[in-house]
């Protein structure tokens, strides 16, 4: 299926406070990505830390987004697991909660083959109508879905698109060439945003929108409305910014980056650890170059 997502998706952290989840903050960042314009928000993925959050607190977090957002922005929650049964499970409450979609990241640490992912998406489809996408990052998981496999899952009728965050434009160009028509591709990565939409990426998955939500939607609307020298100039700005919210494993900078916006964010669960002093005055430096107001 085509045209799930035309726009940009913010890949939301989760704020944490003492031993739970921080619901006032998480509402306030809802509204955050509501009024820069946002279409779409991806909850519970990588960057939503779900590895180290429980059943009963994934589950609280869809209820709450589904109420909050009240229908004025596509919700899509992850479900990939590195258990087939598992995801299947996850993706069945998504869609009883009242998601719009899912994001079913690649097994992980179980290296499985490439018919193991044909397997895998394929039993995740199947247990639900639900626009579908599926997450392909090498570097996170250890499993790579190859262009000649997503060729295959395309044909799955509620495979929504690829979120892609190999870091690899050849590989990229390939798995465009076999899908087109078929399913969408998406910038998983925020520094190869602009060049996956120039060659046909049909939408981004941000880390980066949940400082930046308004630009990183301009940047798209600029490129796809064929003002491409501005989108040119909106991209070199913000490329500085995003690969300062990832000098260390995402979502640590991500989250100190919203601290310092003001936002009750939080700190990374373990083992994730705060961001290293100097890491962080790296992030504070590119945040105060590209404007934004940070917190002493």
């Amino acid at each position: 299926m085509t045209g799930f997502l035309q726009g940009t998706a913010t890949a939301m952290i989760t704020p944490f406070a003492g031993s739970g989840v921080n619901f006032d903050a998480f509402g306030e960042m809802l509204e955050y990505q509501i009024a820069g314009g946002t279409d779409m928000l991806v909850i519970l993925g990588t960057t939503g830390e779900p590895a180290t959050m429980t059943e009963e607190e994934k589950t609280a977090v869809m209820e709450f987004a589904v109420k909050k957002a009240k229908g004025r922005i596509k919700l899509v929650f992850g479900c990939g697991s590195n258990c087939t049964a598992h995801a299947v499970e996850a993706a069945k409450r998504a869609a009883e909660i009242g998601a719009d979609g899912l994001l079913a990241v690649t097994p992980y640490y179980n290296k499985c083959t490439q018919n193991g992912l044909v397997a895998y998406y394929e039993s995740v489809c199947g247990a639900t109508d639900l626009p579908v996408i599926a997450y392909s990052v090498p570097s996170r998981t250890g499993v790579e879905i190859l262009p000649a496999t997503m060729e295959k899952l395309a044909d799955i009728p509620n495979m929504a698109g690829l979120k892609d965050a190999g870091g690899n434009m050849s590989r990229t160009m390939d798995t465009l060439r076999r899908i087109r028509g078929k399913c969408d591709l998406y910038s998983g990565e925020d520094a190869l945003n602009l060049p996956i939409l120039a060659v046909g990426g049909s939408g981004v998955i941000s880390v980066l929108s949940n400082l930046v939500p308004a630009d990183v939607k301009k940047m798209y609307s600029l490129l796809k409305s064929g003002k491409a020298e501005e989108a040119f100039a909106l991209a070199d700005r913000l490329l500085p910014l995003a690969q300062a919210c990832f000098v260390e494993v995402n979502p640590i900078p991500a989250k100190a980056a919203m601290n310092l916006l003001g936002f009750a964010a939080g700190s990374p669960r373990a083992p994730l650890s705060e961001i290293e002093p100097e890491n962080l005055e790296k992030l504070r430096a590119a945040m105060k170059n590209y404007g934004l107001k940070v917190k002493a």
